[in-house]
């Protein structure tokens, strides 16, 4: 498959580059690698495949039961129902929730009703689906990701010694669970300017004093700092002190399901989502915020979030719980079942696609055809493809479907 690279500001110039084994720096930020058939930017057969040269959208649509198999055509209506990722951020992305299947068919539905342009900045549904997604880290990875337990966030938010914060603590402190989040969060999300500014120079202020004296909160008062810096004004740099900071180390993931409010921070990592645009804002961004609609949808569940390893599905293959059936993903290491070099061979009943992250690894489909998985790059594998089999000393994703792995 050929693959695009969508070029956002707070891409890396290297990560994507390194990975795919080309000269560093790039010419531009390289934030997200596009691997599926998504209707924006879907993904090309090459010649090796069937369906050749013409874009996987329209291969799938040509044929969705060769491609998906009847049961993953059905379900979701002859459409793919995941698009893969390489995610590059060498600086924040904004502060956002996704909604639920239900909600996303109300707003779209809505949208279309008052004739919204789908290409409007004020447009907050560009389809009526849910966008529950999986992000797992290749390098140490930075997010902040669901409210954090009250009762640890009014200690840090006590501790920092802003007194005008201080007046906002009590919403908190006073209801300490999702009732008493919902309500700092939205004084916060819908703060004027004239009480957010001078507040956020506060906060800012005490931030820089509690690093400089060393704190168990320095690594939030420093989040705190770095996203104040990028955006100044912001009420999501305040809504930042009342996340789950979190540190992942390659090979572990989080799942974020409907409602959940996060932000990726740095890092790169394999993310498989629904196949959906719809995104809800909620600051560090010049973009549009509707906080009437992200009030809506956010989920006000407060507590640690888990980190994901993946369980040993077959020797060699690991694959992270997700609880859908839009999406799967699956980590595949065929040298680590012995020294035979039969590798690790994979069924499936619905499509498959592979994509290389280390070392060299190749494909081998049930008719005999041999595909290198090169690390950056992929192979497609429609569902009549029967069994693959993928021999080397590297590392693979597969992503699938949820309804058939």
């Amino acid at each position: 498959m050929t693959n695009r690279i969508r070029p956002y500001a707070w891409g890396s110039r290297t990560a994507i580059a390194e990975l795919q084994e080309r000269e560093v720096p790039s010419a531009h930020p390289e934030a997200e690698l596009w691997i599926g058939a998504h209707p924006g930017d879907s993904s090309v057969l090459e010649p090796v495949a069937a369906g050749a040269g013409v874009s996987l959208l329209d291969a799938v649509a040509a044929d969705p039961v060769a491609h998906l198999g009847a049961a993953v055509a059905s379900r979701f209506e002859s459409r793919l129902p995941f698009l893969l990722k390489v995610l590059a951020a060498a600086e924040p992305l904004s502060l956002q929730a996704h909604p639920t299947l239900e909600q996303a068919r109300r707003g779209f539905e809505a949208e279309q009703a008052e004739r919204v342009p789908m290409g409007s900045a004020h447009r907050n549904y560009k389809d009526p689906l849910h966008k529950p997604e999986l992000i797992c880290a290749l390098t140490e990875f930075h997010a902040l990701c669901g409210f954090r337990e009250p009762a640890v966030t009014v200690q840090l938010l006590s501790q920092l010694g802003s007194p005008e914060l201080d007046r906002y603590v009590p919403l908190l402190a006073g209801q300490p669970d999702e009732h008493g989040t919902r309500a700092l969060f939205s004084s916060i999300i819908s703060m004027p300017a004239k009480v957010l500014v001078p507040l956020l120079d506060s906060v800012l202020a005490a931030c820089i004093a509690q690093v400089r004296g060393g704190s168990q909160f320095d690594t939030e008062y420093r989040t705190a700092l770095e996203l104040g810096e990028r955006y100044p004004g912001d009420p999501g740099v305040l809504a930042s002190l009342l996340l789950n900071r979190i540190t992942l180390q390659p090979g572990e993931a989080l799942y974020l399901g409907a409602g959940n409010l996060h932000a990726y921070l740095s890092g790169t990592g394999v993310e498989i989502m629904a196949n959906s645009d719809n995104v809800l804002r909620g600051g560090l961004t010049p973009k549009h915020v509707d906080v009437p609609e992200l009030m809506r949808v956010l989920d006000f569940s407060v507590g640690p979030v888990p980190v994901l390893r993946p369980e040993q599905q077959q020797p060699g293959v690991g694959r992270y719980p997700t609880p859908i059936d839009e999406f799967s993903l699956a980590v595949v290491d065929p040298g680590a079942v012995g020294p035979s070099g039969e590798g690790v061979t994979l069924q499936h009943h619905g499509p498959l696609v592979l994509l290389g992250v280390r070392g060299e690894v190749e494909a081998h489909t049930a008719d005999g055809t041999e595909l290198p998985v090169r690390p950056g790059h992929s192979v497609w594998v429609p569902a009549t493809d029967g069994p693959v089999t993928v021999t080397g000393d590297g590392r693979i994703f597969v992503a699938s479907d949820g309804l058939t792995a």
